[in-house]
């Protein structure tokens, strides 16, 4: 179970559903319902196009995970539940942050992204358009420094995460995992 910086409970599940018109408003329409609070939600087709995973980060202190699972699995158009806990899970989100930055400390903010391994995406007079991958934590530590400089607009995806694939071979464990 995650604790973000507020000190709240957070747990993953990722939804496999059917990809059908309507499906997200009805899980959506579930937690608004029964009062659970969703800290963060990213939805898209699989390779299957039949199919879309919706990854739901959940608030536990809303509501019992246990429950949740439950009232998801009710809904019809719902094929499979994971539930992810952190250590046992890949998890990324993209982050996009326009600064306000006059040109002598523009350099810094880039060099900020550099180590970071971000991307400049634009530059104006006055302005720098940012872009970040990586885990949330990374991205929290990111946004906490670059609140030193003149932040215009930020804006997260939310997470995307998979189970993390168990190693089987000894080989396979000196290749280093990316998390």
């Amino acid at each position: 179970m995650n604790l973000n910086p507020s000190g709240k409970r957070h747990h993953i599940l990722s939804v496999l559903v059917e990809n059908k018109p309507g499906v997200l408003a009805r899980v959506a329409g579930l937690f608004a319902r029964r009062g659970y609070n969703i800290f963060s939600l990213a939805v898209a087709p699989t390779d299957d196009d039949s199919l879309s995973r919706i990854t739901i980060v959940v608030d536990v202190e809303s509501a019992p995970l246990e429950q949740i699972v439950k009232q998801l699995d009710k809904l019809i158009n719902v094929v499979a539940i994971d539930e992810l806990a952190p250590g046992d899970a890949v998890e990324r989100e993209l982050l996009l942050a326009t600064v306000a930055v006059p040109a002598d400390t523009r350099g810094q903010v880039i060099e900020l992204v550099g180590v970071f391994e971000g991307r400049v995406l634009s530059v104006g007079y006055d302005e720098i358009t940012v872009s970040l991958e990586g885990s949330p934590r990374k991205l929290d530590d990111f946004t906490e420094l670059l609140g030193n400089y003149g932040v215009v607009a930020l804006q997260r995806t939310g997470r995307v995460a998979l189970p993390r694939i168990r190693r089987r071979s000894p080989e396979l464990s000196a290749v280093p995992d990316a998390s």
